[in-house]
């Protein structure tokens, strides 16, 4: 057997490798379906063979012999987070393949045991780090989905909805911080936009508190409607933030403020020049 160990025993008993491989990560995976197990199948052999080409050139998984490895293991990251794979599980791909390689290393090299101690440590340290490129790009992968997940919610936690002809409102729940200002102006100057608004009603009646950085944001969100051509009037003013407010010291004399969205709304009816009138019951 030549100096290539790792590549040796892996074309020599690739078919018993992938075998035994697969029946370990099936046995310590908890989420399984036929289509998941199709799927570890498929990424198991290209890993494999993968392993076997890059091993014969360079040791360094970094180089450019290792990117098919690389782009293996980056597919099976992507499937961890998309089936919900937890870290361990994902990393354990690589981790559960030590086993049935290091039993045929044994079987190999029985005659050279200072050989296999060797080997052992040297291919030990290689999967190693590829566990732990896994684990990278898991996380990474899970990083961005949560990043795309919080970014959906913003949007959908600031809905825009048309009350009347001109007439906008925006009712805002929960804490207003730059990065959901930012979503509630884009959202807002859009529907704008799109119905040619000339009043737009904030309301904050489901904003827990107003300090003033939260002000500071509304009026940034005021001024920017503005400059699209639509009025706002903030609704929601309840006692305790009318006081913050004052106490702040913040200036909001050229917006009208309003306790409910009603009377926001009634506000935007009388200057829009729209009426409503209640319907006459016969007796």
């Amino acid at each position: 057997m030549s100096s290539n160990y790792l590549s040796q025993i892996i074309e020599k008993f690739e078919n018993e490798l992938l075998q035994d491989w697969l029946k370990a990560l099936l046995n310590i995976m908890v989420r399984r379906d036929a289509a998941t197990e199709k799927e570890l199948e498929r990424l198991s052999s290209q890993f494999l063979r993968g392993l076997r080409h890059a091993s014969e050139q360079s040791q360094d998984i970094e180089s450019r012999a290792w990117e098919e490895i690389r782009a293996v293991l980056t597919e099976l990251s992507q499937l961890g987070v998309k089936k919900g794979f937890s870290p361990a599980e994902t990393a354990n791909f690589v981790f559960a393949v030590k086993q049935p390689l290091f039993v045929r290393l044994r079987q190999e090299l029985a005659a050279s045991p200072e050989i296999i101690a060797e080997e052992t440590w040297r291919i030990s340290t290689l999967l190693d780090n590829l566990g732990l490129f896994t684990m990278e790009v898991f996380q990474k992968s899970r990083e961005q989905v949560i990043l795309r997940q919080q970014q959906e919610l913003l949007e959908l936690s600031t809905p825009v909805v048309q009350l009347w002809q001109n007439i906008l409102a925006l009712p805002l729940i929960g804490t207003l911080d730059s990065a959901r200002t930012q979503v509630v102006m884009e959202s807002l100057l859009q529907k704008i936009i799109d119905t040619g608004a000339a009043i737009a009603i904030i309301d904050i009646t489901g904003v827990p508190t107003v300090d003033t950085l939260v002000a500071q944001h509304l009026l940034k969100t005021v001024a920017a409607a503005r400059l699209m051509g639509a009025d706002c009037i903030i609704s929601g003013i309840r006692p305790q933030i009318a006081q913050t407010i004052v106490h702040l010291g913040v200036n909001l004399e050229d917006v009208i403020t309003k306790a409910t969205l009603a009377d926001a709304f009634i506000v935007a009816l009388q200057r829009t020049g729209s009426t409503i009138t209640t319907a006459k019951q016969d007796r």
